[in-house]
């Protein structure tokens, strides 16, 4: 007797229950999704450097530490994890079983959603403890931003992964994931030199950055923001479409 594959919604639901718990059991990972985005926002908030702008120091720090989560599990833990199970042939192996390559990668993505969801609740959870007041009609908007920079730093991570060795992957994901730290992510834009800022501002990490803190600070809709991110999700999933190597 044959046996028959679940479903392909259960298929997916079950791989991306597997991704989240390994996302979630990996101490190096939860350092980089969690701990350090927390950290980030409490030394933000009770120094007195660097200058943050003219806005409430706690609400700039929570807006920065929201946009630090999505590049540390979007990007930096997506890309390394890819990266070794590319390696390792595990890629190979589930595109050949029924949950396929589709349903890996769409397992994949839930699986980011739902820690980016931890970290949503965490981190606002330490700021409202530190005084953080968002704007209430930001709220949407914020949200919406951080689903699209979820997915424009995503399409990035696979594009890393994909594309050079696992070693590789690791250096320059967390060497990326340094840089763009002071770019954008943590520090509003305006703030940095005139020709940093205006390199940051083309790039996703300070369009991630403005955006939450625009929409969280004013309650205002980042569509400019949003187009530099949408521009550079849409150049990253369609080079990782021709470049990525499943194996390798």
């Amino acid at each position: 007797m044959t046996a028959t594959p679940a479903p392909a919604r259960r298929r997916v639901l079950a791989q991306a229950r597997f991704e989240t718990r390994t996302l979630l059991a990996n101490g190096e990972q939860l350092l980089v999704s969690l701990v350090l985005p927390a950290l980030a926002l409490a030394g933000l908030t009770l120094a007195a450097v660097p200058d943050l702008g003219p806005s409430r120091r706690v609400d700039v720090a929570t807006a920065g530490a929201l946009a630090l989560a999505v590049l540390s599990t979007a990007f930096t833990g997506q890309a390394i994890a890819t990266g070794f199970d590319r390696r390792a042939g595990v890629l190979r192996l589930f595109g050949t079983t029924p949950l396929g390559r589709g349903g890996l990668l769409a397992g994949k993505a839930v699986a980011v959603l739902t820690v980016l969801a931890l970290q949503v609740l965490v981190i606002g959870a330490l700021g409202a403890a530190l005084g953080w007041r968002p704007d209430p009609g930001g709220l949407l908007p914020a949200l919406l931003g951080l689903l699209l920079g979820a997915g424009t730093f995503v399409a990035l991570a696979l594009l890393l992964a994909g594309t050079v060795r696992a070693e590789a992957v690791l250096a320059l994901a967390n060497l990326a994931w340094i840089l763009l730290l002071g770019l954008g992510v943590l520090l509003p834009t305006a703030e940095l030199p005139d020709a940093l800022g205006g390199v940051a501002r083309a790039l996703p990490s300070g369009a991630l950055g403005d955006a939450v803190r625009a929409s969280l600070l004013d309650g205002t809709w980042p569509w400019q923001q949003w187009l530099v991110l949408t521009a550079w999700g849409l150049a990253a999933a369609a080079a990782a479409g021709r470049w990525f190597r499943w194996s390798g």
